[in-house]
């Protein structure tokens, strides 16, 4: 009898802390390519140029290696790589480019609330950029879920 109200005291407990955990703390869904043989993340957490245009040449050749329809590629960026998805970007058409392609590129929140608190302005980013609360919560749901990791 004792392991049975153990039991069900953790099972209501999971239940309570399920209903409870706050919506920042969701992840953006899972791109809508069903099949998809092949899901990649592409971390980018560095501003360097040459670190951007490395991860955007990763994800044009994948789209050349796969057929689009076969692979899910996502970029995720957080800290100094926000930089590639701002308004002004010098690589701007590249990534519409891609994003035209079905590449979807995330954009940590966290990253631009502490940008605007220690500036006094928010950065403006490229519309088709996908807002996500937590760039690196992001990838963990992504490789949870299928994803490979890879950091050019």
């Amino acid at each position: 009898m004792r392991r049975a109200q153990i039991l069900s005291a953790l099972m209501l407990g999971l239940l309570v802390w399920a209903a409870v955990v706050p919506a920042s703390a969701q992840q953006v869904p899972l791109q809508d390519k069903p099949f998809a043989e092949h899901r990649i993340v592409l971390q980018l957490s560095d501003g360097d140029a040459k670190k951007q245009a490395l991860v955007l040449s990763v994800a044009n050749n994948l789209l050349k290696a796969y057929d689009p329809d076969k692979i899910a590629i996502e970029v995720v960026t957080f800290g100094p790589g926000i930089d590639l998805l701002l308004s002004g970007s010098e690589r701007r058409k590249q990534v519409e480019s891609l994003i035209a392609q079905g590449v979807r590129f995330d954009v940590c929140l966290n990253t631009v609330d502490t940008i605007e608190r220690e500036t006094g302005k928010r950065p403006e980013f490229i519309p088709a950029a996908t807002p996500v609360q937590v760039g690196v919560a992001q990838i963990l749901f992504l490789a949870e879920n299928g994803y490979t990791v890879v950091r050019p």
